[in-house]
């Protein structure tokens, strides 16, 4: 310990209290805090109880899926990677550079991030709207599976978790949305949906657990947007207003955060996380305050 410190002084690099091996970021689009404190929802409770928690973390406006699923990821809002709304394609960037990259690439994500860091790892994604892979990078992942349907997904995702172990993994589950959309935010349906979120998530909790490697795995759950009755988009509470979640090993327990969090800050930590360096351009903060300090 005190060769790393007098390392850490020496180059005068800031080494952060906490590091992790793996992290996993389950991504659940639609998820309102109301679904998890109106369903039953026994993983995300067990979640709660055993890491740190806000149900105040805050969504980008538009509340729209692709300007917030592209903050969550690229740790800025819109007004630096200029997604907008659902209808952006790769072909609006053509002639812009961002982060000191090349005219079409697109803004630094945090896969970008922890490849560069770990030219070896195994890093995934597994999505379940098919819009999601165009916001992140092509040739960052090992795997990167747009699957179909919430089952398929999860089924995907655990598989390649329990036998592979890799150092991140991230999953997008599309069916809380489906049910926000069809049948209306806070009804039968839609808290129905949200337990069966709740019961897939334990299913990649259970394949952490077979992987071997819990007590090195971070796990963040969290959602894009919430929702008013049958949509979103809006400057609502109710749809700007997003759950966060943080537990593993090195996680207080049981701690509701007190620190504002807006989805960008998601990228940061995680790159916090996995001792990667966060880009410059990145505007987000790294929710230290969720960490034990070693």
């Amino acid at each position: 310990m005190k060769i790393i410190l007098i390392l850490c002084l020496v180059t005068l690099f800031i080494c952060p209290a906490f590091s992790q091996k793996r992290l996993v970021i389950i991504g659940v689009d639609g998820l309102s805090p109301d679904g998890i404190q109106k369903a039953p929802t026994p993983t995300l409770d067990s979640l709660i109880r055993s890491g740190s928690w806000s149900m105040q973390a805050k969504a980008v406006y538009p509340s729209s899926s692709s300007p917030n699923w592209a903050s969550m990821i690229t740790g800025t809002s819109p007004a630096h990677h200029e997604i907008w709304s659902n209808s952006w394609k790769r072909v609006d960037i053509a002639e812009k550079s961002y982060c000191g990259g090349a005219k079409g690439q697109l803004f630094p994500t945090i896969f970008r991030a922890v490849r560069e860091q770990n030219k070896t790892a195994k890093i995934a994604t597994f999505y379940d709207w098919d819009d999601f892979g165009r916001l992140l990078e092509d040739d960052v992942c090992t795997v990167k599976t747009d699957a179909a349907g919430e089952n398929e997904t999860t089924r995907l995702a655990a598989e390649y978790i329990a036998s592979q172990a890799p150092l991140f993994t991230f999953v997008h589950l599309d069916h809380v949305d489906h049910a926000g959309h069809e049948s209306g935010h806070g009804t039968p349906a839609y808290y129905a949906s949200v337990t069966k979120a709740d019961s897939l998530i334990n299913n990649l909790m259970n394949a952490i657990r077979t992987s071997g490697v819990a007590n090195e795995t971070v796990v963040i759950v969290t959602a894009d947007h919430g929702g008013v009755n049958k949509g979103h988009g809006g400057t609502s509470a109710a749809e700007m207003t997003i759950p966060w979640i943080i537990s593993g090993k090195g996680i207080k327990k049981n701690h509701e955060l007190k620190t504002p969090i807006d989805t960008f800050d998601t990228a940061v930590t995680a790159a916090y996380v996995l001792s990667a360096k966060a880009f410059p351009c990145w505007t987000g903060k790294a929710i230290t305050e969720a960490m034990v300090e070693f």
